[in-house]
């Protein structure tokens, strides 16, 4: 269900656009413009495209309308005056967008201010990838004074030590990344420990 109500959010300025736009040359250019941004919004919505999918979310309902009222503006230049029905139409195109724009707007902040309460771990995706010959045996989350963490034991089938895998890793050192562009300000850093039995990848928030 929240597959179908995604690709429907992603489509729907599209839609939209079909309903107003008046010429060819500009109702093909915007409305392939949006399906390329639909499809790019679907892809981060399915993991095919790793982005912070709030930020791209809100990108793409700002975005979509300022596009749509480009595109009305270049029809506008090569066109007499709408037709008396092409009004009702473009009164419930800015309606439909400018709903869809402040829902989106906030579920972002709601988002917000969930994420700053720093009570959730970092989701699986961002635990680091594991090179062939190293494998994960469990996975769960931990929680302290400083936060919640993802963690993961892993092994290695090759019969590497717990330095060497640590070093197949690449995780000799801590590294952090950002991990949205404007709803989501933490980062989100990666490590491994040596636990004497066995190795612990992991990743959690910092600020």
């Amino acid at each position: 269900m929240l597959i179908v109500l995604g690709i429907l959010f992603a489509v729907a300025p599209a839609v939209v656009w079909a309903t107003i736009a008046r010429t060819r040359p500009v109702g093909f250019a915007i409305g392939g413009t949006l399906l390329a941004g639909a499809s790019l919004l679907i892809s981060v919505q399915q993991g095919w495209i790793h982005a912070p999918g709030p930020d791209a979310h809100l990108v793409f309902t700002a975005l979509a309308p300022l596009l749509i009222a480009c595109g009305a503006g270049l029809e506008g230049r090569h066109e007499n005056s709408p037709p008396s029905e092409w009004i009702p139409r473009r009164n419930g195109a800015i309606g439909f967008l400018g709903m869809q724009f402040a829902l989106t707007l906030v579920a972002g902040l709601l988002y917000a201010l969930m994420i700053s309460e720093g009570s959730d771990a970092p989701p699986s995706k961002a635990l680091p990838s594991l090179p062939p010959g190293i494998s994960k045996v469990n996975e769960g989350t931990s929680c302290g004074s400083g936060g919640c963490w993802r963690v993961a034991t892993v092994t290695s089938g090759d019969g590497l030590s717990r330095p060497e895998i640590i070093r197949e890793l690449g995780l000799q050192q801590e590294s952090c990344r950002s991990s949205g562009w404007l709803l989501d300000w933490r980062d989100v850093c990666v490590g491994a420990r040596d636990n004497g039995e066995n190795v612990t990848i992991y990743a959690g928030w910092g600020y």
